[in-house]
C-alpha cells in the first residue's frame, strides 16, 4: 500500500508540475518538479520511505531514457560535431572526475579518494531537460545545441562507467589503474559490440514475426519498449556496459521498419506518443524523487555535529565553482581549437559560446540516478563512509546548476526574438498551419482501414485542399477583422428574423439557425459580449431547438431531409444577403477593403458550395455518415497537433487560440448538419 501511495503521489506531482510549467514559463520544469518533491517529503515525512535497489534504479530509469535519447538523436548533427562532443563526453568527464575527486578529498579527508572520484563522475553527465525548458526565453545556436545534445547522450555512458569503477574501488578498498583501464576497455568495447548485435537481432526477430502475419500495433509498441530493458539486462549479465549497449541499440534504431505503409505509419505514430509519455513521466519522477531526497539527506547532514553548517554550504559552492571552472576552461580551449581549425580568430563571440556551453551544463536526472546507486553498505558489511554527505553535496550542486541554467543562462544566451515583422509572423503562422494539416493527413492515412477507405480519402482530400487554400482563404484575426466578422453575423441574424416575421421561414428552423449564429459569434469574440437578456433568451432557445433537432433525427429520413433542406435554404438566403451588404459597405468605404474582400471570398465560396450541394440531400446523408465520423477524428487530431505546436513554442498562445476557434467552428458546423 505504501508503494502504491508513493507511485500515485509521484504521478500527481508530475501532472501538477506540467500545469504549473505552462502558468509560470520562466521557471524551468525540473525546478518545479524538485519543489513538488520537497512538498511531498515534508507532508509525507515518516510515512513513506524511498529505498530503491541501485541496479533496479539504473534499469528502470536510465536504460529507457538513454535509449530514447539515442533513438531520437540527429545522427547527422552528431557526426558534424563529433570532435567537440567526444571531447566533452569523454575527456571532460574524466578530467572533472579527477579534479573534483582530488579537491574534495583534500578538503574533507573523511571522504576517501575513490568516493570523491565517484561524486566527480556522477557530476559529469549533463541534463538537457533543464536546458530544453530555456527555449521559451532564449535561443541557443544550432551548433551549440547539437554539441549539448550529443554530450548529454554520450557522457551519460562515460560518467556511469567511471562512477561504477570508483564505487567498486570505494566499496572494496582496492584499486588498480591498470586493471581498471583494462576493465573499462572491455566494458566499453563489449558494450558497443553487444548493443549492435542485440539491436540487429531484435530487428531480425521483428521481421520474422511480421512474416507470419502479426502486424499488431500493440505488439510492436510493447516490443520496442522492452528493448532497452532487455539489452541492459543481457549486457549486464555478461559483464559489459549495459548503458553503452543501450545507447548503441538506440543509435542503430533498427527496430523502426525501413518500409512504409499505413500500418507502419500508424505504428510509428503510436510508438512516438507512447515514448513521449514514458520520457516525460520518467524524467519528471526522477526530479520529484530528487526533491523528496533533499529534506532527508540535507537534514541528516545538517544536524551532524561533526561538520558545521557553514562548511556544508561552502562545500556545495566550492564543488559547484570547481565544476563550472573546469568546464569553462575546457570549453574555452575547445572553442579555440575550433576557430584555429577554421582559420578564424578567437574573439568575444567564441568566448561567449564557451561560457554558454558551460552554464548550460546543468546536472539533473542522470546525476541523481547515479547518486541513488551508491550502496549503503560496503562489501565488508560496514556502512559506506560519508554517503549522506556525498548525497548532500550532490543534491546541492544539482540545485545550484539548475538555478544557474534557469536564471543566468537567459542573461548570457541570445534572446529569443519576441516580436517578428508582420510578414514573418504570417509566414510562420501559415507554415505551422500547413504542417498541422500534413500531420493530420499522415495520421488519417495511418488509421485507414478497408471499411472506411473511401471516407478517409474524402477527408484527406479536404485537408489537402485546406493546405493549398491556406494562404488564400485563412483570415488573419486582427481586431478590425473580428469586428467585421461579428457585424456580418449580426446581419445574418437580422435577415433571419425578418424572414421569420414575413413567414418565409419556419419559426423553429429560423430560431435554431439564429442560435447557431449566436454560438459562432461567441466563439469568435471569446465571450467578449455582455450577457444581455436577448442573448440569454437566444441561448435558451438554441438549447430547446437543439434538443428538438436530436429528437427529429430519430424520425424517418424524409423528415430529417426536409428539415435539413429548409435550413440550407435559409443559410443560402442569409449568405446572399451578407454578400450584398459587404458590397455596399465596400462601395461606401464603411469598412476596410482588405478585410471585407477576405470575408467576401469566404461567403461567396460558402454560397457556391450551398448551391452546388442543394440536390440529392437524402443520398448525401447516406454517403456522409462515414465521412462525418472521419471528420470528427480529423478535427480531434488537428486540435492535438495545435497543442503540440504550442508546446513546442512554434506558435503563440493567441495563434493557437485562433486555430482552435476555426476547428471548433468546423466541429459545430458538422454537428449541426448544415
Amino acid at each position: 500500500m505504501e508503494l502504491l501511495t508513493l507511485v500515485l503521489l509521484l504521478a500527481i506531482a508530475v501532472l501538477v508540475s506540467a500545469v504549473i510549467d505552462r502558468v509560470v514559463p520562466r521557471v524551468s520544469l525540473p525546478l518545479i518538479q524538485v519543489a513538488m518533491g520537497v512538498i511531498i517529503a515534508l507532508f509525507a515525512r515518516g510515512t513513506i520511505d524511498i529505498n530503491l535497489e541501485p541496479d533496479v534504479f539504473l534499469v528502470l530509469f536510465i536504460a529507457p531514457l538513454l535509449y530514447l535519447e539515442a533513438k531520437d538523436a540527429d545522427k547527422a548533427l552528431l557526426w558534424r560535431n563529433k570532435k567537440p562532443i567526444l571531447s566533452l563526453a569523454i575527456g571532460l568527464v574524466i578530467v572533472t572526475t579527477l579534479i573534483i575527486g582530488f579537491v574534495l578529498n583534500a578538503i574533507v579527508p573523511s571522504i576517501s579518494l575513490a568516493a570523491a572520484f565517484a561524486l566527480g563522475a556522477a557530476l559529469g553527465p549533463t541534463d538537457a531537460v533543464a536546458v530544453t525548458s530555456l527555449s521559451k526565453q532564449v535561443s541557443i545556436p544550432e551548433r551549440l545545441w547539437g554539441i549539448l545534445k550529443g554530450e548529454l547522450l554520450l557522457n551519460d555512458a562515460s560518467g556511469i562507467v567511471s562512477f561504477q569503477f570508483a564505487i567498486a574501488a570505494a566499496a572494496t578498498g582496492t584499486f588498480s589503474l591498470l586493471d581498471a583501464s583494462a576493465d573499462f576497455v572491455i566494458e566499453f568495447i563489449g558494450g558497443l559490440i553487444f548493443g549492435a548485435v542485440l539491436g540487429y537481432a531484435a530487428n531480425w526477430i521483428l521481421r520474422r514475426i511480421r512474416d507470419i502475419g502479426i502486424e499488431s500495433t500493440t505488439f510492436h509498441v510493447l516490443y520496442e519498449i522492452c528493448i532497452p530493458f532487455v539489452v541492459y539486462l543481457f549486457a549486464d549479465a555478461i559483464h559489459v556496459s549495459g548503458i553503452i549497449a543501450v545507447v548503441v541499440a538506440g543509435l542503430v534504431n533498427v527496430i523502426a521498419p525501413r518500409t512504409t505503409s499505413p500500418n507502419i505509419a500508424h505504428m510509428n505514430i503510436v510508438s512516438s506518443s507512447v515514448w513521449d509519455v514514458i520520457s516525460f513521466t520518467l524524467n519528471g519522477i526522477v526530479f520529484v524523487l530528487l526533491g523528496t531526497q533533499i529534506p532527508t539527506a540535507m537534514l541528516y547532514t545538517w544536524q551532524d555535529n561533526t561538520i558545521s553548517n557553514g562548511m556544508l554550504i561552502l562545500l556545495i559552492l566550492l564543488t559547484t565553482a570547481t565544476l563550472l571552472l573546469v568546464r569553462f576552461v575546457w570549453c574555452t580551449v575547445m572553442e579555440y581549437v575550433h576557430t584555429r581549425s577554421g582559420n578564424e580568430r578567437f574573439n568575444k563571440h567564441n568566448f561567449k559560446n564557451a561560457l554558454l556551453i558551460t552554464l548550460c551544463g546543468a546536472k539533473g536526472t542522470i546525476t541523481l540516478s547515479i547518486l541513488f546507486t551508491i550502496p549503503i553498505f560496503m562489501s565488508t558489511g560496514t556502512r559506506f563512509p560519508e554517503r549522506n554527505l556525498i548525497l548532500f553535496i550532490g543534491c546541492g550542486v544539482i540545485l545550484c546548476t539548475l538555478l544557474i541554467a534557469t536564471f543566468v543562462v537567459p542573461l548570457v544566451a541570445p534572446k529569443r526574438e519576441s516580436k517578428k515583422s508582420e510578414i514573418e509572423a504570417r509566414e510562420n503562422y501559415f507554415e505551422c498551419l500547413a504542417d498541422i494539416h500534413r500531420n493530420v493527413i499522415e495520421e488519417l492515412a495511418a488509421s485507414q482501414k478497408p471499411t472506411n477507405s473511401r471516407a478517409t480519402r474524402a477527408v484527406i482530400k479536404m485537408y489537402q485542399n485546406r493546405i493549398s487554400d491556406t494562404k488564400e482563404f485563412m483570415d488573419w484575426d486582427d481586431e478590425p477583422n473580428i469586428k467585421l466578422r461579428i457585424q456580418t453575423l449580426e446581419w445574418e441574424c437580422e435577415h433571419a428574423e425578418k424572414l421569420i416575421e414575413e413567414g418565409r421561414v419556419d419559426r423553429d428552423i429560423g430560431h435554431e439557425y439564429i442560435g447557431r449564429l449566436e454560438k459562432i459569434e461567441g466563439i469568435i469574440d471569446h465571450g467578449g459580449r455582455k450577457l444581455s437578456p436577448r442573448r440569454i433568451l437566444s441561448v435558451l432557445r438554441h438549447i430547446v431547438f437543439r434538443a428538438r433537432n436530436m429528437l427529429l433525427k430519430l424520425l424517418p429520413d424524409s423528415r430529417i431531409s426536409d428539415r435539413t433542406a429548409e435550413m440550407r435554404d435559409l443559410q443560402r438566403e442569409t449568405t446572399a444577403f451578407v454578400i450584398d451588404k459587404l458590397h455596399e459597405a465596400v462601395a461606401s468605404s464603411q469598412v476596410p477593403t482588405e478585410d471585407a474582400s477576405k470575408l467576401l471570398l469566404d461567403y461567396e465560396r460558402t454560397l457556391s458550395n450551398l448551391r452546388s450541394n442543394a440536390t440529392s440531400v437524402t443520398t448525401q446523408f447516406q454517403i456522409a455518415d462515414d465521412v462525418d465520423d472521419i471528420k470528427r477524428l480529423a478535427y480531434q487530431l488537428e486540435l492535438e497537433q495545435i497543442q503540440k505546436m504550442y508546446e513546442q513554442d512554434r506558435i503563440s498562445r493567441q495563434e493557437a487560440r485562433n486555430m482552435r476557434d476555426n476547428v471548433f467552428l468546423m466541429q459545430m458546423d458538422l454537428e449541426d448538419k448544415i
